[in-house]
């Protein structure tokens, strides 16, 4: 069984800003694996939204915690405990300001970089040896905008355009990391 965490911020205020990408790419990842005219189930538990689906026989559980980014950490931990999920078995997607908007790349056994939401899930289970998906963001054109407000910010109408394209491609590097390994994914995936 895989645990495939999204991370972001709840509520319509965060909806479609660079900071809640992660949860975007897996809501649009869960929609996938449910096939065409079908809804994935989403249930409330360990303070996450979660949904349990198959990739051909692997199960597989999506999770968008509810916690805010900064305490992500109690809800992944929680799961991992209760699904007994080893952290090999883990990948958290999340934003990442250091790769131009449309970019992206696998880590493993990684420091937080700044990403609260990292910080809480390293510091909850005591290590940072699990694989993380960083979806490019980029940085503010502007040098004075402060970074908090920029994440935090709605993707531009020409990001917009092209954020179906980017997270389809997000989708099969979730499944290429389950069924090729952290190594063949990153080597096919990593910009």
């Amino acid at each position: 069984m895989w645990l495939i965490v999204g991370l972001g911020n709840p509520g319509p205020k965060y909806a479609l800003t660079r900071h809640n990408i992660g949860f975007i790419a897996v809501d649009m990842f869960a929609q996938s694996l449910s096939g065409a005219g079908n809804s994935p189930v989403w249930k409330e538990e360990h303070q996450a939204l979660c949904c349990k689906l198959k990739i051909e026989e692997t199960p597989v559980i999506i999770a968008k915690p509810m916690t805010f980014m900064n305490k992500s950490g109690e809800s992944v931990q929680s799961l991992m405990q209760f699904y007994k999920i080893p952290q090999e078995n883990v990948l958290i997607v999340q934003d990442d300001i250091d790769q131009p908007f449309g970019g992206m790349r696998f880590h493993k056994d990684r420091g937080h970089g700044g990403h609260n939401g990292i910080r809480s899930i390293s510091a909850m289970l005591g290590s940072q040896d699990y694989s993380r998906l960083k979806l490019g963001v980029g940085r503010p054109t502007n040098p004075d905008m402060d970074v908090a407000n920029y994440v935090l910010s709605k993707f531009s109408s020409e990001e917009q355009s092209q954020l179906t394209e980017f997270l389809n491609k997000s989708g099969d590097a979730i499944e290429s990391l389950i069924f090729d390994g952290l190594n063949k994914a990153s080597t096919k995936f990593n910009s």
